[in-house]
């Protein structure tokens, strides 16, 4: 009788099969994976764990199938077993509440522990406004800039370009043309470092910029508060003070920047008698010119009621008269926020 075992028979010996460890039991557990057709994002492993991964696949010889059974009942049960599993740094945690925390305090989170953006830098690159990535691309060298219009969408890139004084965009566009012996390496390099700028510019609080700020503030204010607040800009701070009173609206700015089609919007929403103490109080020129332009857009039979109202009123408080007009005004935003109502933008000055 032959008592032989199999590879005795075939002039090898018999040899205890080598304990293996755990990582190479993890190996065993991906290269069977891979080999079923699985994907698995191994990319997204630190860059440590990517090299002993090779380097374990290379140094692995055959296994037999007793050993790859008993590897993988192993790998199931640890995985039976296992109820939830926690990010294993501050970036993964990050990656799980991505969305779930504000921006700021995220931002704040990754400054501190000196923790990038994960995932591939350039998409976040390419989601940015044009607007945006301005600052960027001049601070930047041109190869880096020609780098960064060679990532976007084209017609981000061509935006992009629009935006740029006209010898700083053809130097980058020709800059291109010197991209070719870019790595991949260098590129990730790249836009890390892109990515980093980003994590530390700070997000205004602000939706708006501070002439809107002011603007809107002195909309609700009197007009010598008004008038005395941007004497006082003018100054300090003539730009800004320009700035501010192409942000403010009032009644006496309604015949430049109202087109007469949106006059009957305005004039539905605010009660008769505002209207009356509105063009009533309208002495001086600037208010007059207003008073007129609603006079001439509204129904001619209201328009004829409200003029006979104002004859039969009398004088208008100066008070009275401001607050009528404020009232008007507001009915203004308020369309306009509502998106109703389109208010013209007034036209720049030539020097």
């Amino acid at each position: 009788m032959n008592n032989l075992t199999p590879l005795a028979q075939v002039g090898m010996s018999a040899r205890p099969a080598p304990r293996l460890t755990r990582r190479q039991k993890a190996a065993i557990i991906i290269r069977l994976a891979l080999s079923a057709g699985a994907e698995m994002p191994l990319q997204d492993l630190p860059e440590d764990l990517q090299i002993d991964l090779t380097r374990i696949l290379h140094g692995m010889r055959p296994i037999t199938r007793d050993q790859l059974n008993d590897v993988v009942e192993e790998f199931a049960e640890e995985l039976e077993a296992l109820g939830l599993t926690f990010p294993h740094d501050l970036a993964g945690a990050l990656t799980v509440l991505d969305g779930r925390i504000s921006a700021h305090t995220a931002a704040r989170l990754r400054k501190e522990a000196g923790v990038r953006q994960t995932g591939d830098p350039w998409d976040r690159i390419r989601k940015l406004d044009p607007k945006k990535l301005i600052p960027i691309v001049e601070s930047e060298s041109l190869e880096v800039a020609a780098i960064i219009l060679s990532k976007l969408n084209t017609s981000v890139a061509a935006e992009l370009l629009g935006l740029l004084p006209g010898e700083k965009a053809r130097r980058i566009a020709y800059a291109v043309s010197q991209t070719t012996g870019v790595t991949h390496d260098a590129l990730e390099r790249i836009g890390i470092s892109l990515a980093a700028q980003l994590d530390t510019v700070t997000e205004g609080a602000f939706d708006t910029g501070p002439e809107e700020r002011v603007g809107a503030i002195l909309n609700f204010s009197t007009a010598s508060t008004r008038d005395d607040v941007l004497t006082g800009l003018e100054e300090t701070d003539r730009d800004f003070a320009d700035r501010v009173r192409k942000a403010i609206f009032t009644f006496m700015n309604i015949p430049d920047r109202i087109a007469p089609r949106d006059i009957p919007k305005v004039v539905r929403g605010i009660d008769q008698p505002v209207l009356v103490t509105a063009i009533g109080g309208a002495t001086d020129e600037k208010a007059k010119r207003a008073a007129d332009y609603i006079l001439e857009n509204m129904s001619g039979r209201m328009a004829d009621a409200i003029r006979e109202e104002v004859k039969d009123a009398g004088k208008v408080k100066a008070k009275d008269a401001e607050a009528a007009m404020t009232e008007i005004v507001n009915m203004v935003r308020e369309l306009e926020a509502a998106g109703e109502l389109l208010l013209i933008a007034e036209e720049e000055e030539e020097d």
